[in-house]
C-alpha cells in the first residue's frame, strides 16, 4: 500500500487526478485546493462545475482547515455513523473556489479506510472524491464497470482493492450553522 499512496500522492501534487478506492465507490481524486485539477475532473465527468464535489480529509484537524464551523450536529454524526456519511458544511475555507458550492457549502467526508487516510494525512490537506462516472451514468459498483473514458483520462490508477464491489456511494447530509440540517442522499 505505501507504493500505492507514494505513487497516487506525486500525481497529486503534481496537479494531476487520480483514480481510487474509497470506503464507499471509487473516486476521481485531485488535491483540493488546485483549482486547474478540479477543472480537470469536472471535465473528464462531462459535469456542470455548479454541482460541487465531495472532499476526503484524514480526522477533524483537517476538517477544520476546510469549514469555518463544525457544528455540533455533525460531530455527534460523525462519531454515531455506522455507514459512511459525507456532511455538507456551511462556510467552506482553504479550498480551490470551483470546488466550493454557490452557496459557499463544502461536503467533507472522513473516510474509513487506511489508504484514503494515509493518502490524505500525507498531502495534509483535503483530496477531491467523485464517483468514477460520467455525470448522469450509473455510479460504477466495482472497478471492472468503470468506463474506459474516465481510466483513460485519469494520470493515474491506484493497484488497489480491486475486486471490492460496492453497494452505494455515502449519505449525505446538509448541516447547516443554525443547526439546521437536511437528508440529500440516504
Amino acid at each position: 500500500m505505501q507504493t500505492e499512496i507514494n505513487n497516487a500522492l506525486k500525481v497529486v501534487k503534481e496537479g494531476g487526478i487520480i483514480l481510487y478506492p474509497t470506503d464507499t465507490v471509487w473516486g476521481i481524486g485531485c488535491d483540493a485546493t488546485n483549482p486547474e485539477a478540479v477543472k480537470k475532473i469536472y471535465g473528464l465527468k462531462q459535469r456542470e462545475d455548479s454541482k460541487a464535489l465531495i472532499c476526503l480529509v484524514a480526522d477533524d484537524r483537517m476538517l477544520k482547515n476546510h469549514v469555518s464551523q463544525i457544528p455540533k450536529a455533525a460531530q455527534d454524526i460523525i462519531e454515531v455513523s455506522e455507514k459512511p456519511t459525507t456532511i455538507i458544511y456551511d462556510k467552506a475555507k482553504n479550498l480551490a473556489s470551483n470546488l466550493i458550492a454557490e452557496d459557499g457549502s463544502i461536503a467533507i467526508r472522513i473516510p474509513d479506510d487506511d489508504f484514503c487516510y494515509w493518502l490524505t494525512r500525507r498531502l495534509n490537506g483535503a483530496l477531491v472524491s467523485t464517483s468514477a462516472n460520467i455525470s448522469g451514468q450509473p455510479t460504477p459498483k466495482s472497478f471492472k464497470e468503470i468506463s474506459p473514458d474516465i481510466l483513460n483520462g485519469v494520470d493515474y490508477v491506484v493497484n488497489l482493492h480491486r475486486e471490492k464491489i460496492c453497494d452505494k456511494p455515502s449519505s449525505i447530509i446538509k448541516i447547516s450553522n443554525n443547526g439546521v440540517f437536511k437528508i440529500i442522499r440516504e
